[in-house]
């Protein structure tokens, strides 16, 4: 068994990464406040992940739709080559800074980036070959520029965290760290992931009003059988809406059945996929037959 690394849920990809792990009683020196020489050089050079919970605190904290924020403020990236696609923040224009940086400070601090509020921890998720599930370990992000870590202030690594508010965003981005998981263990076993799928993926994780007009579409209403009470919910709540998107996905990508199917519909589509299947295997079969003749005339020639 060995050990491997989820480089998505690295919140600092390309930061210098001190490379001693340790659990989060380890003992950190750290404060970062305004007044310090440093002020706002972290913001300056940017290269932030975000999770699908990320996103949900910044559209409702900007007042604007999921597809008007990832158009604004984001940029796809791959988390893996030819895969699943993450989000990073966009710097201002022609530069490198956050856009939501101003000389006071972040101008979204209350619903700030998971990776804004670890800095200068990283997370990193282990897991054991062949499992899906994770554990986090820590390790500190020492830049040059960084001057907190010379301030007189010590604390283990869970008292910052739960200082900074992350246990929260954790907790909430768990289901979509598991996605990432689970498809790179995969690997090869679930084949190449079709274009339609990475839409799927993207747009449930990250375009969160997408995804809602999606599941009360027709096409969503007559194969899935969400109760009322429950409905109302993915409506009105985009944390519930984002759970039920990674219910939502292990279930299409990984055959994680927790969302209960309308069994006429569900034996329709049944019906669907048995005939394309024929109809593909009788096809190939007329045209392995016409190749067999074609080989045949040209002996016979």
């Amino acid at each position: 068994m060995t050990d491997t690394y989820n480089a998505a849920d690295l919140p600092f990809p390309g930061s210098p990464v001190v490379p001693e792990m340790s659990d989060g009683s380890k003992q950190m020196q750290f404060r970062c406040r305004k007044g310090i020489a440093c002020w706002n050089a972290c913001c300056s050079n940017i290269d932030i992940s975000l999770t699908p919970y990320d996103i949900v605190r910044l559209k409702q904290h900007l007042d604007m739709s999921s597809t008007e924020l990832l158009h604004k403020y984001t940029v796809p990236y791959e988390l893996e080559p030819g895969g699943i696609a993450g989000v990073k923040l966009r710097p201002v224009e022609n530069g490198t800074a956050c856009q939501f940086m101003t000389a006071e400070g972040c101008s979204v601090y209350q619903d700030r980036p998971t990776a804004c509020r670890y800095y200068p921890v990283a997370l990193l998720s282990m897991r054991k070959q062949d499992e899906y599930t994770d554990t986090s370990s820590y390790a500190l992000v020492k830049e040059e520029h960084c001057l907190g870590h010379q301030e007189p202030r010590s604390l283990t690594i869970d008292e910052y965290r739960k200082e900074q508010g992350v246990e929260e965003y954790d907790e909430l981005a768990r289901g979509w760290r598991q996605l990432i998981l689970k498809k790179k263990s995969s690997g090869p076993s679930i084949g190449k992931p079709t274009k339609r799928s990475l839409q799927l993926f993207f747009m449930v994780c990250y375009d969160t009003d997408r995804f809602r007009e999606f599941i009360i579409s027709d096409g969503f209403t007559e194969l899935y059988d969400i109760p009322a009470d429950e409905m109302k919910k993915l409506l009105t709540d985009d944390t519930e809406l984002m759970l039920f998107g990674f219910r939502f996905l292990k279930q299409v990508l990984f055959g994680e059945n927790s969302i209960p199917l309308q069994e006429a519909a569900a034996e329709k589509r049944r019906e669907r996929v048995h005939d394309k299947s024929q109809r593909i295997e009788h096809e190939a079969r007329e045209k392995r037959a016409a190749e067999q003749d074609d080989m045949y005339e040209d002996h016979e020639d």
